[in-house]
Order: C-alpha cells, then sequence, then structure tokens
C-alpha cells in the first residue's frame, strides 16, 4: 500500500527523498506519456525513494530581463502526469501548482478535479514568478481557498534561500506560510551553501522563540555539466557563486564536479543545520533531459541520500 508523504514524514529522525521531474511536453501523445513514465521508473529501479515531485512548468520571461536559454513549451497537465506515476510506482507524488493565472473559483474548481479526477493528496502552491504580472489570484488568497474548500490536502511551499539572502525575511515567510497552511517546504535548487545555512538556521532561531517545531524542508540539488545548464540554472534565479561556476566550467568532467560540489554543499547544511532540530529530506532533479545529466542525478541521489542517512543515524545515536 502506498505510504503518503505525511506518513512517511512522521519521524523527523528520519529523511524524505524524492525525485523531481517536469510532465511531457503538451504536444507529446498520451501513449508515449506512459512510455516516458516507464522509461523514467525503470532508471529509478536501481534506487530506494519515497516518491517524486511533478513540477507545474510555467513561462517566467517576465521576471528577467534575459532571454531564457531553453525555450519555455507547455506541458502536460501535471495532475495527470502525477496520477500517472503514482500508479505506476506506487509512491507518494507531490504536484506544484501555479496559481496567479486563475481566479479563485476556477482555483476551487482545479482542487476539486484535483482531488476527486487525479487523486492528488500532497500539493505544493507557487505564486507568480514576477510582482509585475497579471496575477489573477495572489498566493496568499490561493493558501485560504484551499484552507475553505480543500483543508484535506498535505500541503507545502516553496522556500527560496536567495530570497532570505537579498531580503532576510525568508524565515518570516516561513512561519506565515506555516499559519497559512503549509506542513513541509521545498527549496529552490542549492549551489550556494551559505545562503541555505543562514535562511535555515534563522529560522530555527525563529521557531524556537515561537516555541513551534520547524516544518520539514526537502533540500532540491541538481547536476550541472555544460555552460548552457550553468545559464539555464541562473536565469531561474540560483545562485551559483563565482567560484563554483569556475570550477564546472574549467573541470575536465563538469557533471563530476558539479556532483562533488553538491555533495559538499549537502555536507556544510547538514553539519550546520541537523543540530538546530529541522527535520529534512532530498529532491533530486535534472534541468535538462540529456541523459548524461539524466544519469549523473541518479548518481547525486545515491551519495546525498546515503549522506543524509549516515548524517541522521549518528544524530539519532547522539541524542
Amino acid at each position: 500500500m502506498r505510504k503518503t508523504l505525511e506518513q512517511i514524514s512522521s519521524d523527523p529522525f528520519h529523511g524524505v527523498y524524492f525525485i523531481g521531474t517536469t510532465p511531457p511536453k503538451q504536444n507529446t501523445d498520451i501513449e508515449k506519456v506512459s512510455d516516458i513514465a516507464d522509461k523514467l521508473l525503470s532508471r529509478l529501479d536501481e534506487i530506494e525513494y519515497n516518491g517524486l515531485i511533478v513540477y507545474d512548468i510555467q513561462d517566467e520571461s517576465s521576471r528577467i530581463d534575459k532571454p531564457r536559454p531553453f525555450p519555455y513549451m507547455q506541458t502536460h497537465d501535471p495532475r495527470m502526469y502525477a496520477q500517472l506515476l503514482m500508479h505506476k510506482s506506487e509512491r507518494s507524488v507531490i504536484t506544484y501548482k501555479s496559481v496567479s493565472q486563475r481566479n479563485e473559483q476556477d482555483f476551487v474548481n482545479w482542487l476539486k478535479e484535483a482531488w476527486h479526477q487525479f487523486e492528488i493528496r500532497d500539493l505544493v502552491l507557487v505564486g507568480s514568478p514576477a510582482a509585475t504580472n497579471d496575477i489573477q489570484l495572489s498566493l496568499a488568497d490561493a493558501y485560504k481557498a484551499i484552507a475553505s474548500h480543500a483543508p484535506e490536502f498535505y500541503l507545502g511551499g516553496v522556500t527560496i534561500a536567495e530570497r532570505h539572502a537579498k531580503k532576510g525575511d525568508e524565515h518570516a515567510r516561513l512561519i506565515h506560510k506555516t499559519h497559512q497552511g503549509c506542513q513541509y517546504f521545498v527549496t529552490q535548487a542549492v549551489y550556494n551553501a551559505q545562503a541555505t545555512i543562514d535562511m535555515l538556521t534563522r529560522y530555527a532561531h525563529e521557531c524556537a522563540a515561537n516555541q513551534q517545531k520547524p516544518q520539514r524542508i526537502i533540500l532540491t540539488f541538481s547536476p550541472c555539466g555544460s555552460a548552457k545548464t550553468l545559464e539555464f540554472i541562473e536565469w531561474l534565479g540560483i545562485s551559483v557563486p563565482e567560484a563554483t561556476s569556475l570550477r564546472i566550467l574549467n573541470a575536465d568532467k563538469p557533471l563530476k564536479e558539479s556532483i562533488l560540489i553538491c555533495y559538499n554543499n549537502l555536507v556544510q547544511i547538514l553539519e550546520a543545520v541537523l543540530p538546530l532540530g529541522i527535520p529534512l529530506g532530498l529532491n533530486i532533479e535534472s534541468l535538462t533531459n540529456r541523459k548524461e545529466e539524466i544519469d549523473a542525478a541518479i548518481l547525486l541521489y545515491k551519495l546525498l541520500k546515503a549522506t543524509m542517512d549516515k548524517k541522521l543515524a549518528q544524530l539519532q545515536l547522539n541524542s
């Protein structure tokens, strides 16, 4: 029987482990969509994982002046692909939903369909990528709508260390989103360990000051094997220190170098954050459909999961 994310998240001494993916392009035949899901899951046969995250890909060109390194293409409904993966893998699937394009009634209808038609239970809401967009529904109003009309979802949010580095208030956002119903958070891809450590440390202290337990934070990591992928990572707003960029670009094997960087970043984060009592998890994604980067994501997953499992076991031993 498939365990829900809420069930597998109950023990703070155990990590939760996810693979991030995107739905196939909208012009892909439905039969081919099923084949793509099978191919993905066959790649994952060699690893132990709790579930998958299916992203809701949006055109974020309004967020930044630079052109998108990879062209934006609409995808199939994330709910449909999430349901397909859920049935095929018999694992939990977190489905992302960008809320700004629909009004409240459309969003409520979407939620009802997600629950009844697509069997979605684990949901992460995402706001507009830019404040200047034509926003039909704010993230705050979306949280209110889900609380009023569909409170059964196990609701999560996105957290961005880069935003904390700029504004210094991401810890407050996490507290506020918890009050709005969020029970876990997924980070943007981590390439700046210190920014993540600063955010989570401040969050832990804020939780202690408010006498509340921190919510689980699922840390996202992604390999990078080329200048084009690095350009896309930075286009997405992910902070990559200059020395890190140079290490990847000048390496004989950029993908392996990026895996080592992600490993070192995770070790730094775990050493700084685990003593603070924040339950953690991992989400490993490939930002491109290049086979070598997808294979690298599997290798990265193996390395980071083993690292987190060991650190969590040591924490439990010392508690």
